[in-house]
């Protein structure tokens, strides 16, 4: 388990640590339903948890990695519908991410990492925008987009990208904070396909077969497979600098 907030821009462990030289982690989540059985901001505990183990394999491997303050919100309208969650612009999202990452560029940083776990379209659209502006500035941006064939065939054998709140992101929560997992384990499978739905037309996740606001199988979900999946995303991330 990494030592809470080790690696991160002003934590009590190093409150002084700069940008100059390292690359610059930005955990990118949202505040969206969940199931439920997991929190508003499962994306944003996910992204977290990633960014950390990814600065801890930069250290390892003799670069550095700072992760910055999380990106809370961003846009959630396939949720609009259940309870909690909220919604901003795709413009205040891109608009967001590429002054963000001119403000690392004037602080030295090697270059940006978009640490991503909301998959919605919508929202990866925004932050490839933002990583192309970014890059034409002249900033390293590094965003591996997992929700893509590509990157999810990097843990396919360990577990699908089965949706929204399924064996998936269920697993990546039990890793990191089990105790905000709550009755995952009597759920009902949902056999309804989020991606196929989208191919479709759907716009909410209830028009997509979630109507419970999750897809594929949580109560399949644990957290040893959690750990294996933080190792493959790890790999993946740091890949992508090389």
């Amino acid at each position: 388990m990494l030592s809470e907030g080790r690696y991160r821009l002003g934590s009590r462990r190093s409150p002084a640590a700069g940008l100059s030289g390292a690359w610059a982690l930005l955990p990118i989540g949202a505040t969206e339903a969940h199931g439920p059985h997991l929190p508003l901001d499962t994306d944003v505990c996910i992204a977290e948890a990633l960014a950390d183990r990814v600065a801890a394999r930069l250290d390892a491997e003799g670069s550095a990695g700072v992760v910055l303050p999380p990106l809370n919100y961003g846009i959630t309208e396939f949720a609009r519908g259940f309870p909690g969650t909220l919604s901003v612009d795709a413009s205040l999202v891109q608009g967001l991410v590429v002054g963000l990452g001119r403000a690392v560029r004037r602080q030295g940083a090697a270059g940006l990492i978009l640490v991503n776990a909301h998959f919605e379209p919508a929202e990866l659209g925004a932050l490839f925008g933002a990583a192309a502006q970014l890059e034409a500035d002249g900033l390293r941006v590094v965003y591996p987009n997992f929700a893509s064939r590509r990157g999810s065939h990097a843990f396919a054998d360990l577990c699908p990208l089965d949706g929204h709140a399924g064996r998936y992101e269920t697993s990546l929560v039990l890793a990191a904070a089990p105790e905000r997992v709550v009755g995952h384990q009597r759920l009902s499978r949902v056999e309804a396909d989020l991606a196929a739905g989208i191919a479709r037309g759907a716009s909410s996740f209830e028009e997509a077969g979630g109507e419970q606001g999750y897809f594929g199988d949580p109560a399949g979900a644990s957290a040893a497979l959690g750990v294996a999946l933080y190792e493959r995303l790890t790999a993946l991330v740091v890949g992508g600098i090389s």
